[in-house]
C-alpha cells in the first residue's frame, strides 16, 4: 500500500518538522443520537407476489372511461399475473382513491427523455414515472438473509448451472401508461442504443462496466432476455437492474427518434426530442406527466395502465396525483414542516434545530422520523495526469500535487472536522468522517479505517515533504521551483453545487481551512447540472461531493467504488484515448473491487470490502469530511408510511416507503387535485382529458 513519504522528499525535512508528520490512527466514535427510528424487518415474499385475483378494482371515476369506450376494463388493462401487495404488510391496510402528495423541488426537468440522461429535476419525479427491472428501496426493510433486490419489471431470474447466464422473466402483459406493450423490445432497445451506445451517457451513468465488461444481452423471446457474463455469477448485476440503471423507455415512441433508426437527427436532436412540454408521455411508473409550467409547477396524473394492485384487488396507486412545485431544495423543508408541502427529505443540516422544534408542536401538520448517518460529504481531488479534461499548466500542476499522498494527508490534517460539522448545525448530528464506507453500514470495519486527525503542524509538515515552501513570505505555498505553473502561489479550484447551501457551506469551510494551512483555494459554484458536467469532463481540480449509494450499500453500482474501467468513477477518469494512469493504490483499488464482483462468498467479500476500506482511508482516495443522519418530513395524514424508512439508503425515500401504497384516510382529504377525474391523453397531446 503506498502511505510514506518518498524518501527522497524526507531527506531535506528538519527534525521538528520530522516529528510533526501525522500519525494515522482509527476514527472516533460518531455521538449517540437516539432519535434514530428502526425498521420492521420481512423477508421479501411478505411485501408482493404476482398472481391473479379473481375480481379488481379502480377509482369510481374511472368508470366513465370505461363506459365510454375510452378505456378497456380493468382486468384487461392488468398483466396475466399483476404485482399483488399484501394488505398484511402494509403499516396501515389497503388504502383509499383520492388526493394528491405535493411535493417541492429544487430542480428543473430538462425533459422527459430519462434514457438518453436528461434529468427531470429530481426530488422523486423520475422515480414515479419510472419503472426499472428491479427493486431497490424497500430493501431497508428486509431482513438481512433474506437481502436481494425485489422483482419487478423483470418478474423472476435463473441463473445457469455454471453461474455465466442469467435468464430474466419480464412481466408478461404489462402495458405502458398509453396501452402500448411493455416486452423485451423496450428492455433490448435501453440495451443496445443506450448503455452499449458510447455517444449517449444515461442519466446515472449505465454503461458496459456497470454489468461487467464483455457482457452481452439476448432477446430470448418477447417477455424474456438473457444476460450472458464473463466471470461466474456476478449478483450485483441484479442491482445494476435497479434504478436508475436499468429503467427501460417506451422505445415505440423513443426508437423513431433514434439517430439508429432516424440518421437526420443527431444524438442532441434524440436526448432534446421530448421536451418538459411534451406532456402524456408514456411511462410504466404509477403516474403520468400531464401539465408543465415553467419555474412553476409539474402535475403527474395516476397511470391508468398500472400493473400493480393490492390484494384486495385495487388497481394502485392509491394516490390520483403527483404534485412538484419548482423552488428551491430549502423551500421544500419549509413547505413540508409548514404543512404547504405534504413531503421532504429533510437532508440540509442547517434546517434540523428548527424543523425539531416546530415538529414537536401539538399543532404540527407534519412528522420527522431520523434515519442513520448515511449523508456523508467528501472532498474528491483530480487523479488523473495523463490529459483528461485537457488541463492547462497550472491545473496540470495541481494533479501532480494531487497524485502526492503526503499531499492529500496535508489536506485531510488540515481540515477540522468538528468544525466543519458544527458549521452546519449544533448537537449530536454530525461526526467526523474519514472517507470510504460509512459507519454502521453492513461492510464497514472500524479496525480497518485509517484517520488522520486534525493538526495543522502535521499538515505543513507534509506539505513541506510535497516539495511545498511559502518562498515570498506572504503566507501562502508556492509552486515548487520549476515548475510549468510559474513560481507564484499554488492556486486551487473548488467545484461545488449551488442547489444545496449545505454543499456551499462545507466548501467555503474547506476554503478557509486551507487558507489558514497555506494553500489559497478559489470557488467555482455551479447549479447541479452544469455541475455534473464540468465534473464529467473533467475540467476541475477539486471538487466538495455529496456521496452516492455505493459507498452506504456496496452491492449497488459497485464498479463504481473505484476506477474499474474508463468511466466508473470521476475521481480518475480515462484520456480521450481510454487509457487511465492509475496510482498502484488506485490499481489495488480497482483489483480489489473487481475480485468483490466476481465472487459471492460472503465471508471473502467482507475481506476485500476490509481491504478495500483500509486502501481508500490510507491513501485518501476520498478526503472525508462530515457525515449526519437525513430525517422524513411527511405529512400526518398520509397512511401506510413504513417505519425507520431512511431518506437515503439503497435508493431514495420516494421509493422507500413505496408511494403507490401510500394513502390519505378518506376522512382527511383535501382538495388537492388540479385535475379531478381526469386521466393523462394521448402522447404529445395538451394535459389530460375527461370522459365527460
Amino acid at each position: 500500500m503506498t502511505r510514506a513519504a518518498p524518501a527522497a522528499l524526507l531527506i531535506g525535512l528538519s527534525a521538528p518538522a520530522m516529528a510533526q508528520m501525522a500519525e494515522p490512527t482509527t476514527p472516533p466514535d460518531p455521538p449517540p443520537f437516539a432519535a434514530q427510528g428502526e425498521p420492521n424487518f420481512v423477508n421479501r415474499a411478505d411485501i408482493f407476489e404476482f398472481r391473479a385475483l379473481d375480481s379488481y378494482d379502480q377509482p369510481e371515476f374511472m368508470d366513465a372511461f370505461v363506459e365510454a369506450g375510452m378505456l378497456p376494463p380493468v382486468e384487461e388493462r392488468l398483466p396475466e399475473e399483476p404485482m399483488v401487495y399484501s394488505a398484511d404488510n402494509m403499516p396501515d391496510g389497503a388504502g383509499a382513491y383520492g388526493d394528491v402528495m405535493r411535493h417541492v423541488i429544487g430542480g428543473r426537468p430538462e425533459g422527459w427523455n430519462y434514457i438518453a440522461g436528461q434529468s427531470q429535476g429530481w426530488g422523486g419525479i423520475d422515480i414515479g414515472m419510472y419503472e426499472c427491472l428491479t427493486r431497490t428501496g424497500p430493501l431497508f426493510m428486509v431482513n438481512p438473509e433474506d437481502l436481494e433486490p425485489l422483482p419487478n419489471l423483470a418478474k423472476s431470474w435463473e441463473w445457469s448451472d455454471d453461474g455465466m447466464q442469467l435468464t430474466v422473466n419480464l412481466v408478461k402483459g404489462a402495458k405502458w401508461s398509453d396501452g402500448d406493450p411493455f416486452d423485451a423490445e423496450d428492455v433490448m432497445f435501453y440495451w443496445d442504443h443506450h448503455v452499449m451506445d458510447p455517444e449517449i451517457t444515461p442519466l446515472n451513468g449505465a454503461n458496459p462496466e456497470t454489468f461487467g465488461q464483455g457482457t452481452t444481452l439476448e432477446m430470448v423471446d418477447d417477455y424474456t432476455v438473457r444476460f450472458t457474463f464473463t466471470t461466474e455469477r456476478p449478483e450485483q448485476v441484479l442491482y445494476s437492474m435497479a434504478y436508475g440503471t436499468f429503467c427501460p423507455g417506451p422505445s415505440h415512441i423513443l426508437a423513431p427518434e433514434h439517430p439508429a433508426n432516424n440518421p437526420d437527427n443527431s444524438y442532441e436532436d434524440y436526448r432534446n426530442a421530448f421536451p418538459p412540454d411534451f406532456l402524456n408521455f408514456p411511462v410504466m411508473g404509477a403516474w403520468v406527466p400531464v401539465e408543465y409550467r415553467a419555474d412553476d409547477i409539474v402535475v403527474l396524473r395516476r397511470n391508468p395502465y398500472y400493473w400493480k394492485v393490492d390484494s384486495e384487488g385495487n388497481q394502485l396507486p392509491y394516490l390520483n396525483e403527483m404534485h412538484y412545485r419548482l423552488s428551491t431544495w430549502a423551500d421544500r423543508d419549509v413547505q413540508a414542516v409548514a404543512g404547504t408541502g405534504d413531503f421532504s427529505n429533510l437532508e440540509q443540516a442547517e434546517n434540523y434545530v428548527e424543523s425539531l422544534r416546530r415538529a414537536a408542536e401539538d399543532d404540527s401538520p407534519a412528522r420527522l422520523e431520523f434515519g442513520p448517518r448515511i449523508i456523508g460529504y467528501s472532498l474528491y481531488m483530480n487523479l488523473s495526469g495523463n490529459g483528461w479534461g485537457e488541463p492547462d499548466e497550472r491545473a496540470q500542476a495541481v494533479r501532480e500535487l494531487n497524485r502526492d499522498i503526503d499531499f492529500r494527508i496535508a489536506v485531510s490534517t488540515a481540515l477540522d472536522r468538528v468544525r466543519l460539522g458544527e458549521s452546519l448545525v449544533k448537537g449530536p448530528f454530525t461526526a467526523q468522517y474519514p472517507g470510504g464506507l460509512y459507519a454502521g453500514t453492513s461492510y464497514y470495519d472500524k479496525d480497518s479505517t485509517v484517520f488522520y486527525p486534525h493538526s495543522i503542524e502535521a499538515a505543513k509538515a507534509h506539505f513541506e515533504a510535497a516539495g511545498l515552501e511559502d518562498t515570498d513570505g506572504d503566507g501562502f505555498y508556492n509552486w515548487p521551483e520549476g515548475s510549468p505553473a510559474g513560481d507564484g502561489n499554488v492556486q486551487i479550484t473548488l467545484l461545488a453545487n449551488t442547489d444545496y447551501q449545505t454543499d456551499r457551506n462545507l466548501a467555503e469551510g474547506v476554503v478557509a481551512m486551507m487558507e489558514e494551512a497555506g494553500i489559497k483555494v478559489s470557488l467555482n459554484l455551479m447549479a447541479g447540472n452544469d455541475r455534473d458536467a464540468t465534473r464529467d469532463s473533467g475540467r476541475y481540480d477539486w471538487r466538495v461531493e455529496r456521496n452516492t449509494s455505493e459507498l452506504i450499500t456496496v452491492v449497488q453500482n459497485t464498479s463504481e467504488l473505484a476506477s474499474t474501467g474508463p468511466r466508473t468513477n470521476p475521481v480518475h477518469y480515462a484520456n480521450d484515448a481510454g487509457e487511465l494512469d492509475l496510482l498502484p493504490f488506485e490499481q489495488e483499488l480497482a483489483d480489489t473491487v473487481t475480485a468483490f464482483m466476481e465472487t459471492n462468498d460472503p465471508e471473502e467479500r467482507a475481506e476485500l470490502m476490509k481491504q478495500y476500506q483500509k486502501l481508500y482511508t490510507e491513501n485518501l482516495y476520498g478526503i472525508g469530511l462530515t457525515q449526519y443522519p437525513g430525517a422524513l418530513i411527511i405529512n400526518k395524514r398520509f397512511a401506510n408510511i413504513p417505519s425507520g424508512a431512511p431518506i437515503f439508503m439503497f435508493n431514495w425515500a420516494e421509493d422507500n416507503i413505496i408511494r403507490e401504497r401510500v394513502y390519505v384516510p378518506e376522512d382527511q382529504q383535501a382538495d388537492h387535485e388540479l385535475y379531478p377525474e381526469a386521466l393523462p391523453g394521448a402522447p404529445g397531446s395538451d394535459g389530460p382529458v375527461t370522459a365527460g
